[in-house]
């Protein structure tokens, strides 16, 4: 039985996601593919002034300084958008579609919406990039059959190609040189699976093996080996409440036993639980459950506790990296910022 985190014990290969097949007709979901502040202005000004024009509500999500350069483009118009700073309410890519896009959504009624989201940029880690593929292959899913558009700037010059050919696969339309192409490549649950892989081996974690009755020692484990990397007052008790919220989840759809590792890596805190169950949902920890309803909101507040948190699951259990920035670290990236993010592995 599939669990209200989207967890069963065993599950088949997941299907193609609703709308991959094809456009969906209530929600759109195109790239822009931008080359200079110029570029960027024409069709971002433009898309948001579309939207003022016939009355929908109008967000942008970006990193600060594009924030700042559209905020002074549209001038009188600005004061009637959402702004949000996307390179902090976006840093986890697993919190950017409950926190960020239906955040927004979900409190404009029914009717169309738009959004200008750029989740991509350069500067975005390694370690970063692969959820922010995901993420935005998953958005399809996310949004089908509701009434929006979502707009995501790529820079064309500065990202890697492999990351344009993702954009090709999760978008179905893409802009360019100020005309559209429909994407022969679209398929965006192949960017799922593509990037569902093992995650490198740490050297030397702190190991604690867990059950029903050691739920409590695991939390307790954990907080003791944070406060040995230095890990502050506040860090502590996220970590204490994302251990709590994995290693439940563990015990209840994931065989009933599981493992916790912690160590440090790049100014972060890792902490990874793993077990024997699977993850059958692909938008578990980012779908927000209905008013009521019991269960459903450990992976969500994992990802909204999380800088990160990275996923890999298969037959053989799943594995869930949650990274937290500890107090000395000099900044919030992971792994260093590299000038754009790697190149695909999905071959699009």
């Amino acid at each position: 039985m599939e669990s209200a985190d989207g967890r069963r014990g065993t599950a088949p290969e997941p299907s193609a996601a609703p709308g991959s097949g094809g456009p969906d007709p209530a929600f759109s979901h195109p790239a822009l593919f931008y080359r200079g502040d110029d570029e960027y202005l024409d069709a971002t000004v433009a898309f948001v002034r579309q939207g003022l024009a016939v009355g929908e509500p109008v967000a942008v999500a970006v990193p600060a300084p594009r924030l700042a350069l559209l905020r002074t483009a549209l001038g009188g118009s600005a004061d009637a958008v959402h702004f949000t700073d996307m390179s902090a309410a976006g840093r986890n890519p697993g919190r950017i579609i409950p926190g960020v896009l239906r955040a927004f959504c979900d409190t404009r009624g029914p009717g169309p919406v738009r959004i200008i989201g750029e989740p991509v940029w350069p500067g975005r880690s390694e370690l970063e990039y692969p959820a922010c593929a995901q993420h935005e292959a998953l958005i399809n899913m996310a949004f089908h059959g509701r009434a929006a558009t979502i707009l995501c700037p790529y820079d064309a010059r500065a990202l890697a190609p492999g990351v344009l050919a993702d954009a090709w696969a999760t978008h179905p339309v893409v802009i360019e040189n100020g005309s559209e192409r429909r994407s022969r490549a679209y398929a965006p649950e192949h960017v799922v699976a593509a990037y569902n892989t093992p995650l490198p081996e740490p050297r030397h974690p702190a190991v604690f093996a867990f059950d029903d009755e050691r739920l409590r020692e695991a939390r307790e484990f954990a907080v003791r080996v944070a406060a040995g990397f230095g890990a502050g007052r506040t860090g502590l008790e996220d970590l204490s409440l994302a251990v709590a919220e994995l290693t439940t989840n563990s015990v209840l759809h994931g065989g009933g036993s599981g493992e916790i590792r912690l160590w440090a890596e790049d100014g972060h805190l890792v902490c990874e639980v793993r077990d024997r169950g699977r993850l059958a949902d692909p938008l578990a920890g980012r779908r927000v459950p209905p008013p009521g309803r019991p269960g459903g909101r450990g992976l969500l507040m994992v990802n909204h506790l999380a800088d990160l948190v990275r996923t890999q699951t298969g037959p053989r259990g799943t594995v869930i990296r949650a990274y937290l920035a500890l107090p000395a670290a000099p900044g919030r990236g992971h792994g260093g910022g590299v000038p754009s993010a790697p190149p695909s592995p999905a071959g699009h």
